[in-house]
């Protein structure tokens, strides 16, 4: 009960301060609205529509867009506004069906269709190539009508609606896409589902790693020896810290979880294997923050020293990036520490469906990290509370 009385003591300290809970809480949800806004493939993609020609054609162009499947399409008023909400961001891409589009048609020139995007933006490549498709049909359609007419057949609008009666008639070229080697980018998750678990893994051990002040402050201020001095034994004590900061991290973790999943639809796979994931690296996290309260003697250092290594290892585990982006050498390198073993379960679970069995081995190693840093941890721990170290 002592135990549970000290690491009590402990959070209420770690979390009254409100600069801690927005970086805690509110930050990490942050984060992940902003990745996944920015990053995120789910939703439909926004692409603008300027029409300048009032003809019957242009206007079966525009309707051909807005039937595409995955597109939102705004009507926009003029050129420069569509231009301005691409490059800012606010729409993936823009068309433009310029005046005097059914004039070119009617004569037999080419009508030419814009297609607005930034430079490089990979959305804005498949939209491109979708845009196509669409002109190509409507190309086909006209040359078919416009070679009608040309025989004799009836003027080009006739010979337009016939194509339409007879388009359904004529066979489609099957087409049958073959994937070969390993997927590399989860087609099938949702806006949200990556950046979620990158921010939960990278926050929880940052947390872990901050929540090492305290511990320092504990000694500086002789709270520490004022506790040996109660019958308190060093284990009880030890046991409090390690659970304060193990607690922590779990607090965390079960808000950012829930969070996520009611704010932004992510669904974390496996309760079970969500958990036992979650418990798993909370543990490292912990037994990490218990090692840093040993070695560090001033919360400088553990600011410092503390941040940059979070941020180093969140890099290198897959928080920052997927590790479906790594090197071979850089994907070795990242299941060398917790973080890739916890980022890679995470893969497992929320982006391929997989359960508490896939991740037994991820979880297997966290807990051997958990146990080697607990164990190190609480053992230079101990030996700054006897020794009287400040």
């Amino acid at each position: 009960m002592k135990a549970l009385a000290i690491a009590g003591t402990e959070l209420r300290m770690m979390l009254r301060d409100r600069g801690s809970v927005f970086f805690i809480f509110l930050m990490p949800m942050m984060l992940i609205l902003v990745v996944g806004v920015a990053f995120g493939s789910g939703g439909d993609a926004r692409v603008g529509l300027v029409v300048q020609d009032g003809g019957p054609l242009a206007a079966r162009m525009a309707a051909e867009l807005r039937e595409l499947s995955g597109l939102r399409v705004r009507v926009v008023s003029d050129v420069e506004d569509l231009t301005a909400d691409v490059e800012r961001g606010r729409l993936e891409a823009g068309v433009v069906i310029p005046d005097g589009y059914d004039r070119a048609v009617r004569a037999g020139s080419a009508g030419v269709v814009r297609f607005v995007s930034r430079e490089g933006a990979m959305d804005g490549v498949r939209l491109g190539f979708r845009v196509q498709a669409v002109a190509g049909q409507e190309t086909e359609r006209l040359k078919a009508a416009r070679y009608a007419a040309s025989q004799g057949d009836g003027p080009l609008d006739e010979m337009l609606a016939r194509a339409d009666r007879t388009a359904p008639s004529v066979p489609e070229v099957a087409v049958e896409t073959v994937t070969v080697g390993e997927e590399q980018i989860y087609a099938d998750a949702e806006q949200f589902d990556v950046g979620a678990s990158q921010q939960l893994v990278l926050f929880i051990f940052l947390t872990a790693m901050n929540g090492s002040v305290a511990m320092i402050v504990s000694r500086r201020l002789g709270i520490a020896n004022r506790m040996l001095a109660t019958p308190t034994p060093v284990r009880t004590i030890l046991a409090g810290t390690a659970l304060a900061r193990v607690g922590l991290a779990l607090f965390q973790g079960l808000v950012l979880m829930i969070g996520s999943a009611a704010l932004f639809g992510v669904g974390w796979g496996s309760p079970a294997g969500a958990a036992a994931l979650l418990v798993a690296f909370c543990l490292a996290g912990g037994g990490a923050a218990m090692l840093a309260g040993a070695i560090f003697r001033t919360e400088q250092q553990v600011n410092g020293v503390g941040l940059l290594l979070s941020l180093g290892l969140g890099a290198l585990g897959g928080s920052m990036m997927p590790m479906e982006f790594f090197s071979p050498a850089l994907r070795t390198v990242a299941f060398l520490i917790p973080h890739g073993w916890a980022n890679d379960g995470f893969a497992v679970l929320v982006l391929e469906g997989g359960g508490l069995g896939d991740i037994l081995v991820n979880v297997g190693v966290l807990l051997a990290y958990a146990a080697v840093l607990l164990a190190l941890g609480t053992w230079l721990l101990r030996r700054a509370l006897l020794s009287g170290v400040r």
